[in-house]
């Protein structure tokens, strides 16, 4: 970046398109702990099922793992949801200003190149 002003657009676009990454990253993060939240919650259901179908032994323990599984996942389901959805936003916002700066360039077709 040593020969582009580093106020111009082009530094406002790198800028973006940084932002738009980091963006992309969190949400790729979200959709893991979601996936893990859901795994977490059907853990927990499971473990009722079983405690009130009789397949396990009732215990103390198990029922309040159990529940802490259920009230766990969904929390992190949620927030995790909220976190994406807020990003989601975000990136399209970077998004949109980042094609208004490519925009703002003034960029001009210079016909089909011929390489030799």
């Amino acid at each position: 970046m040593d020969f582009i002003s580093s106020t111009g657009p082009q530094a406002e676009i790198e800028r973006l398109e940084e932002r738009i990454e980091a963006l992309a990253a969190k949400i790729e993060n979200c959709r893991k702990v979601m996936l893990a939240a859901r795994i977490i919650l059907a853990f927990g259901g499971i473990l009722i099922a079983a405690l009130l179908t009789g397949v396990l032994q009732p215990d103390p323990l198990a029922l309040v793992t159990a529940i802490v599984a259920i009230l766990g996942g969904i929390v992190l389901l949620g927030s995790n949801r909220t976190t994406a959805a807020e990003a989601r936003e975000e990136m399209e916002e970077a998004e949109i200003k980042r094609d208004e700066w490519i925009g703002a360039l003034r960029l001009r077709d210079l016909g089909p190149c011929a390489f030799h």
